[in-house]
């Protein structure tokens, strides 16, 4: 599957969140594991919601010190 049919997809699998936040797999896993990254369990499988993960990359972003 491609980027762009991905881009219209709500959940995302560990891949296509991998590649929407730039991180690699295995820190995907680990982030889940701890709790540290917003995740769904479908069945087996983590699916990661698009609209969770922006509000979590908003609520992650530091902003620039005023000089």
């Amino acid at each position: 599957m491609s980027w762009s049919d991905s881009s219209k997809k709500r959940f995302l699998d560990v891949k296509e969140a991998s590649e929407y936040l730039g991180l690699a797999e295995s820190t995907l896993y680990t982030m889940a594991s701890e709790r540290r990254i917003p995740f769904t369990k479908m069945g087996r499988r983590l699916k990661f919601d698009r609209v969770q993960l922006d509000k979590w990359i908003l609520s992650n972003s530091v902003s620039p010190r005023s000089q």
